[in-house]
């Protein structure tokens, strides 16, 4: 500015644009350095980025290419994979195939030998032999005696066992020595599993027979709480032998076995057949008819006593045969029968029956002389037989409380009865008191008396098997009433079918083991081919 001093106004204004112009050129040449030096540095930068951009791009390419292979590798690996599993499946698919097929060749070679083995029991008069093995129970646990836990838990340990449908395996052990498998055979083993309409499918085959012109006997044997009156009877309620339409699965054989005859015999030409029911028990050793009435007309039991005929046969002279036309009828006898029975509670169970229980089917079938033994010609010949069957049997005996209390006597009468034959058969259903060890059933006075009784009655009954399994001349069917009573079953006048009741627990062993035994007996008795009634062959279709 000192040098601005005495200048004038033009020449100051001339100095300050040139020197504006100056710096205005230093500032373009400023601007332009720094453009290109901007410049330069974008192009280095860009160079830069292409030159990462083609090493990207060429190491993307490059795996990739790793990838795709990978990829291909594995995608060959699953159709590889896929194949081999479509090889196995087809593998496994002819496996099972072929499994089915052996099996099925299986079943059907078993159920041929089985048909064979039945045969040859038909011919030799084997005694068919059943085992089934109840499940565990809460009642199981050593509940009233004083023992160790330790033992108490042996006592609920599983030691039966049914290996298949004809084997039942048994460990026995005791305190230091090893263990011990046993097995027996039997026709038929039932897992505890097992429904009362398996083991029912297997009876069933029994009944046809029955109405064949054989008779049958069914007879549940096993010791105290093994499941006896559950198998023949089903589950009671409340003392009271009725069911619910619900429980109808749960039904015994007793039940089951009278439906399925009324089912039979209504397939028969009407009024050729009726039913006569007997309910009978063998307490202390001695028979009391259970639907017996006294003077008031109230069922109680009466003692009976049984006899040998002229014949060989035993029977029940006066006892009480009650006619029925239905299953319902007859559930409805038993119910009042099994009110007489005699229970006892136990410390094995709560509800023991302290008696043998007998109810006895007799089905009598109506053929005239003419074609007794013969086919029946046509329907007209079946009218006609009931028209006579009415006659000579009148409506009175069908409501009768003897079995003797009403016989044609008239003339007419005699005459038409001779013109008839009767064909009796005989369906037994017992439930046998079971078997017990003083020790641990903890009966006292009366109770022990009637285990003491329960015991012999039972050896005496396998004394007589044992007899017939030896083909003694003697067999001491008199040694005991139960026996007695039941000859013509054990003896071979009916096809007989014991059915083995077991529990499984250690608890229990020895009376499981020697409830087995006595099935063992009772397969080996060989008492000849079962005598058929005479019986009407089926009417035969025009």
């Amino acid at each position: 500015y000192q040098g601005l001093a005495g200048r004038s106004t033009n020449e100051v204004l001339q100095l300050y644009s040139a020197h504006g112009q100056q710096q205005k050129l230093q500032r373009n040449s400023v601007v332009i350095q720094l453009h290109g030096a901007i410049k330069k540095r974008l192009k280095q930068d860009l160079k830069s980025l292409h030159s990462l951009a083609v090493e990207l791009s060429k190491d993307f390419q490059r795996r990739s290419k790793a990838y795709l292979y990978q990829i291909l590798t594995a995608v060959q690996g699953i159709q590889l994979q896929n194949e081999a599993m479509q090889m196995l499946q087809i593998k496994a698919f002819d496996l099972e195939q072929s499994l089915e097929e052996v099996t099925e060749r299986y079943e059907k070679e078993k159920q041929k030998r089985r048909a064979l083995h039945n045969s040859l029991v038909e011919l030799r008069g084997n005694i068919r032999v059943h085992c089934r093995i109840r499940p565990l129970l809460p009642f199981d646990t050593a509940a009233g005696h004083s023992i160790s836990q330790d033992r108490q838990r042996n006592f609920s340990e599983k030691v039966a066992y049914a290996v298949d449908d004809e084997t039942v395996l048994v460990k026995c052990s005791r305190p230091g020595h090893a263990s011990i498998n046993k097995t027996f055979q039997f026709e038929r083993v039932y897992n505890p599993l097992e429904s009362q309409d398996t083991v029912f499918a297997d009876v069933a085959p029994l009944l046809t027979s029955l109405l064949d012109g054989y008779n049958v006997c069914i007879m549940a044997y096993g010791q105290t709480g093994s499941g006896k009156t559950y198998t023949m009877l089903g589950p009671q309620l409340e003392e009271n032998f009725a069911y619910a339409i619900e429980d109808e699965s749960e039904l015994g054989i007793i039940p089951r076995a009278t439906q399925e005859v009324f089912r039979l015999i209504s397939e028969k030409p009407p009024g050729s057949y009726w039913v006569e029911v007997s309910v009978v028990e063998v307490y202390n050793n001695e028979i009391f008819d259970l639907l017996a009435k006294d003077s008031c007309g109230k069922v109680s039991g009466v003692k009976r006593d049984v006899v040998t005929t002229r014949e060989g046969k035993s029977d029940v002279p006066l006892l009480m045969y009650e006619t029925v036309e239905n299953a319902s009828e007859f559930l409805h006898l038993v119910n009042k029968g099994l009110q007489l029975r005699v229970r006892h509670p136990t410390l094995v169970h709560a509800d023991s029956s302290r008696s043998h229980l007998v109810v006895t089917l007799t089905i009598t079938t109506i053929v005239s002389g003419d074609n007794f033994g013969t086919s029946w010609e046509d329907e007209q010949t079946s009218q006609r037989l009931s028209k006579e069957v009415s006659c000579t049997f009148p409506q009175k005996m069908r409501d009768n409380t003897s079995a003797s209390s009403s016989r044609a006597s008239s003339p007419v009468q005699l005459e038409a009865t001779e013109k008839m034959k009767q064909v009796k058969t005989r369906l037994q259903l017992v439930d046998l008191a079971g078997s017990e060890c003083v020790g641990m059933s903890g009966v006292t006075g009366a109770a022990l008396r009637e285990t003491s009784f329960i015991n012999r009655s039972l050896s005496a009954l396998a004394d007589v098997l044992g007899a017939l399994a030896e083909q003694r001349s003697h067999v001491p069917y008199r040694n005991s009433k139960l026996t007695h009573l039941l000859q013509d079953s054990i003896g071979g006048d009916a096809k007989l079918l014991v059915m083995l009741c077991i529990s499984p627990g250690q608890k229990y062993l020895t009376e499981s083991m020697q409830s087995l035994g006595f099935g063992t007996r009772a397969r080996q008795v060989q008492r000849g081919q079962v005598k058929k009634k005479n019986v009407p062959l089926p009417s035969k279709a025009k």
